[in-house]
């Protein structure tokens, strides 16, 4: 919508007529105030950005990412139909293929109807709970971008996750006719195809077209649904203009016309010259603008200048005195009814009352008085046109003015402007009106003017502020019950912050027109009423309406006293608002207005869940008329995810040419068919050059293969609710990593399941023996503990982030690392029954995980989970994964041993303290010994996982010293480590010793405690410099100051230590010499 005001008008210059159910703003914005040089700085700082952009240096990940190369693609050769015994049989491939995976799993969820609400019935673990949720339908015309597998990410997951739970489960697909969209698109193909306009078709010759057309493109966005693995139910599948849904609107349009909620009044609506139809909000695009601009628009041959404020004066009417006023669109003075002054204005006191002429027209203009006129503004008098305003239109009604429209449908000035301008297009009389106020001398100068430009998103034509008889959606009592919905707790808004947002814009709501002048939608069911032989209405504007034209008529009927033989009816040529069919969604996909039993199971609707760019345009209505046509709330719960930027922060958008199609992440796409796909979108050319280059920048090799699984991963890895996710896809191409990583730990587990002589035991049965085991198995009960408590809570970035910290850094890097010598060696050290516990353990963490991973990775752990079949305890109840049962913690409280987890802390860093020791000594394959000098208890820890901490640290024994001994510990040393060890601390009471050997490179050893040195100051100054603030001990809670207290000790510890070897070590260099 058009946001940019007037230095001497009242209104947004070119303001977008009626918001269409927007909120009802009678200040300007505060662009009104913008000077062209803020809107330079702008461009500057836009400048300065995109040279930041280019000249970025890359992280380590991006430069991995840069880096890639191309993987082997792996495809299924069985020529046999899908059927997963056989596939899951074939031999595993050495590494992860997306191409591989992917392929087939799909047509089987698909065949077996395992999305259906109906196979609720045969799983063992069902509740007697339900979940329904529709996925915003996308366009018909659209494919699929970055928000939409958000999208599909998000929802899928809660979906698998409630289903995998035993909740019956409903998720219904959609698609939207998009009215403007899918005509426009048919009509240019008709263009280019037959070299034929609609106008060339009769009404119902066009629509076989576009049915023609949906015929052959409408089920792509389906297919690419299934492509990003959403569990939906085809079966259910709706589209907006389907008979039933068709039903539904005709229904909903009734009974609000019934119930007064819907009326037919003259109002200003987003016109589209170029269209010739109202637009709603959402598909009107704003071009921000610092001044004088030439832009190019549809039917026009030469560019049209914009960002120009032209002045112009009105003769006062018997006096010697005339009122200048200001405007960016001259040509809507032929408009003109008024100019209005601020009622305390003094410039103006002598004027009350009095009246201007029109020097084209002749007309006597009033001059009003109006508290919303800004004095500080320009002159401080603007001129009002009603007819192509909408603040003018308002102040119209408060001050009983005329409204003359003097452009008209098509863009031309229509014959109120006089035969001078009539019939000439709208820009091109811009210069006609301009150059006559010259000849009148009335001119008074023209200036660049920063400003808005409102822009139709579906044609590229200036939107044209129109007034038009139309119908409207009273709204103001229907937002009322939406407001106290939220307030009294019955609807939840998540993130809660959209509360505000959400009372603000409904509190402050205009009505919503839903007239649209196309021939593609749902035909609006009012029909204008004519009484044959009946001469009481020459201009008649009767309406009545009905769901049939026969309902019409007897409605007419009765209304108007008449024979139904002698009523002729002529049904309304418009379409309804997408938006409007669209807000029905949650109801009508159940079958809505008829009792259905999906109705009566699934309404309302658990949870929406969708952008949230789309909280007015299609959440509130949807509230609105679902309260209104139901008696009940859509759905208990809306989750709002954020907006998808590009690596840099910028909105994902065509006109910048930076749109990543999720598919080109999913299967690859080379640097030369993305900037193929830059050119040919409609791309301003600075744009298109600045995009291009970025691609180069950043994708120099294009994107690589990554797969579903490691798309919809990173997805959900960023926090939805509230921050806008910059998308990069270094990061999904980490996630694919991810999945190799799977993929080899489960080559190794099937391996080590393969090799094992006894069976996997049951989970409920194990009983974890070895420290390591006991460990693992409370890491996992934990992660299940937290993922929980995540999954409740919508914040899914937290479970991902759970679940790949327990594969990656727990089980693959600590666990699978200190199993291999355990499962692959018989000595007597390692006892068969150690083996088996360890083979068993591994095998429940990996398909524990396998299940808790599949609501974001569907494809992956499905394949994973069907190879670990053999190898279960009992047969499952289920054929596939997504029909398991989801972990619960309840069933692994047996596994919950926290003082393992807790000591476990201090291994793993011992365990990084003598591996870095052996860094320094370039020790690569030796094991040497080392030494620990420590307290009592952390020498029960190290005793406790003692095999652990010699297999992960690759020593080949650990001394362990207390300077303060006792007689409890056997295997503590009386002496301590031998003189001249290189040390590393531990913390402040924990140190490693390794004896260094002769012919080690004492430089190097110098050098590298000299680096370490300079990196600890820097972490000391910092610590301290927050220890010794003035309200540190008041403000910072005590286990936050004891956490820094402990730090600080640590660093200084090292610092010390590393002084005392440097001192060691020049003391030994001089002694040699």
């Amino acid at each position: 919508m058009m946001r940019t005001g007037c230095a001497a008008s009242l209104r947004l210059a070119g303001r977008v007529a009626v918001r269409l159910c927007s909120s009802n703003r009678t200040k300007r914005s505060s662009f009104a105030n913008s000077t062209p040089r803020t809107q330079a700085e702008k461009q500057r700082r836009k400048q300065r950005r995109e040279e930041a952009i280019l000249s970025s240096p890359r992280s380590a990940v991006e430069d991995e990412a840069v880096k890639w190369s191309q993987k082997e693609r792996v495809a299924y050769k069985a020529q046999t139909p899908y059927r997963k015994n056989e596939d899951t049989i074939l031999p595993f491939p050495s590494s992860y293929s997306p191409e591989y995976v992917e392929s087939k799993w799909y047509p089987w969820w698909e065949k077996e109807g395992f999305f259906s609400p109906e196979q609720h019935e045969r799983l063992s673990h069902s509740v007697d709970q339900t979940f329904c949720m529709c996925i915003p339908p996308p366009n018909v015309t659209g494919t699929l971008h970055l928000g939409h597998a958000l999208t599909v990410a998000v929802e899928d997951a809660l979906v698998r996750w409630k289903r995998m739970q035993g909740y019956k489960v409903l998720w219904v697909p959609g698609c939207d006719h998009a009215g403007i969209a899918t005509q426009t698109v048919v009509e240019r193909r008709l263009l280019k195809e037959e070299g034929k306009c609609r106008q060339d078709f009769t009404r119902e010759q066009f629509l076989q077209e576009v049915w023609k057309w949906k015929k052959e493109k409408g089920e792509e966005i389906y297919e690419q649904l299934r492509r990003l693995g959403a569990s939906l139910d085809w079966s259910r599948a709706r589209f907006t203009m389907d008979p039933g849904f068709s039903r539904s609107v005709s229904e909903a349009f009734v009974r609000l016309c019934d119930s007064g909620l819907i009326y037919r009044s003259e109002g200003l609506v987003n016109w589209s010259c170029f269209l010739e139809s109202a637009i709603s909000d959402i598909e009107v695009d704003t071009k921000e603008l610092s001044g004088k601009t030439l832009m190019s628009v549809p039917g026009y041959e030469n560019k049209i200048e914009f960002g120009t404020m032209y002045t112009f004066a009105y003769p006062v009417e018997g006096q010697d005195r005339e009122i200048a006023v200001s405007t960016t669109r001259p040509e809507t003075m032929l408009g003109d009814v008024a100019v209005a002054v601020h009622p305390d204005d003094p410039r103006y006191l002598a004027v009350h009352g009095k009246q201007c002429r029109h020097p084209f027209t002749d007309r006597l203009l009033p001059i009003i008085t109006d508290s919303v006129v800004e004095m500080d503004l320009g002159t401080g008098a603007v001129k009002v046109t009603p007819a192509h305003d909408h603040t003018d239109f308002v102040l119209s009604q408060r001050n009983s003015l005329p409204r003359l429209m003097v452009i008209g449908e098509n863009g031309t000035m229509t014959r109120l402007c006089g035969l001078w301008l009539e019939g000439v297009k709208r820009f091109d009389a811009r210069q006609l009106v301009v150059d006559a106020l010259v000849e009148k001398k009335l001119f008074r100068g023209e200036r660049s003017h920063a400003m808005m430009l409102p822009i139709c998103s579906r044609s590229g034509d200036i939107i044209e502020p129109l007034l038009k008889k139309q119908w409207f959606v009273r709204c103001d009592e229907m937002a009322k019950k939406a407001v106290q919905a939220v307030e009294d707790g019955h609807l939840e808004i998540i993130p809660h912050f959209y509360t505000k947002t959400w009372k603000n814009w409904l509190s402050n709501i205009s009505d919503w027109c839903i007239s649209r002048q196309l021939w593609w939608g749902h035909q609006i069911p009012a029909y204008r009423v004519v009484l044959a032989n009946s001469t009481d209405h020459p201009e008649n504007d009767q309406w009545v309406w009905g769901r049939s034209k026969d309902e019409a008529r007897q409605r007419a009927a009765v209304k108007f006293g008449a024979n139904p033989e002698d009523i002729v009816l002529s049904q309304d040529s418009d379409v309804l608002d997408t938006w409007f069919s669209s807000g029905l969604f949650p109801f009508a996909m159940l079958g809505w207005p008829e009792q259905t039993a999906d109705l009566q199971r699934f309404y309302p609707n658990s949870i929406l869940e969708t952008g949230s760019d789309l909280i007015f345009f299609w959440v509130a209505r949807m509230v609105m008329l679902g309260t209104e046509l139901t008696g009940q709330l859509p759905f208990r719960q809306v989750l709002f995810h954020s907006l998808v930027r590009d690596k840099h922060g910028r909105k994902m958008s065509k006109s910048l040419g930076n749109v990543i199609d999720p598919l080109d992440v999913i299967d690859g796409v080379s640097l030369e068919k993305l900037q193929e796909k830059v050119k040919e979108r409609n791309v301003d050319s600075r744009e298109r050059l600045f995009a291009m280059e970025a691609q180069r920048k950043d994708l120099p090799k294009g994107i690589p293969q990554c797969g579903t699984d490691a798309l919809r991963f990173a997805l959900c890895s960023h926090k939805i609710q509230g921050e806008d996710i910059s998308f990069s896809a270094s990061q999904v191409l980490s996630c694919r990593h991810f999945c190799n990583k799977m993929w080899q730990t489960l080559r190794f587990t099937l391996k080590v399941l393969a090799e094992s002589t006894t069976p996997v035991g049951a989970l409920e049965e194990t009983r974890p023996v070895s420290s390591m085991d006991r460990w693992i198995c409370s890491k996992l009960y934990s992660t299940i503990v937290q993922c929980e408590q995540a999954f409740e809570a919508y914040e899914l970035h937290t479970v991902t982030s759970a679940l790949y910290t327990f594969w990656v850094h727990s089980l693959c890097d600590v666990y699978m690392e200190y199993v291999k010598p355990v499962v692959g060696q018989t000595d007597i050290e390692h006892s068969d029954r150690m083996r088996h516990v360890a083979s068993t353990v591994l095998y429940h963490c990996v398909s524990v995980s396998l299940t808790m991973l599949s609501p974001f990775m569907p494809f992956i752990t499905e394949e994973l989970w069907q190879r670990l079949q053999p190898f279960r305890p009992r047969a499952s109840a289920q054929d596939s994964l997504c029909l398991q049962p989801y972990p619960h913690s309840s069933q692994l409280a047996h596994w919950h041993f926290p003082e393992e987890e807790r000591d476990f802390l201090l291994v793993q860093e011992v365990i990084r303290v003598a591996r870095s020791l052996r860094a320094q000594c370039g020790m690569t394959k030796e094991k040497p010994a080392m030494w620990a000098v420590c307290s009592h208890h952390q020498a029960q820890v190290l005793l406790h996982f003692q095999s652990a901490v010699w297999t992960l640290s690759r020593i080949s024994h650990l001394h362990i010293f207390c300077p303060q001994r006792t007689n409890s510990l056997v295997s503590v040393h009386n002496t301590p480590p031998p003189k001249g060890s290189l040390i590393g601390v531990v913390d402040h009471t924990f140190q490693l010793h390794l004896h260094v050997q002769s012919g080690m490179n004492k430089d190097k050893l110098i050098l590298q405690l000299h680096q370490r040195k300079e990196k600890l100051i820097p972490r000391l100054e910092e610590v301290l410099c927050r220890v010794q603030s003035s309200d540190y001990a008041t403000k910072v809670p005590a286990h936050v100051r004891q956490q820094m207290d402990s730090k600080m000790s640590t660093i200084q510890q090292e610092l010390k230590t590393i002084e005392d070897q440097l001192k060691l070590l020049q003391d030994t260099q001089t002694d040699e010499r």
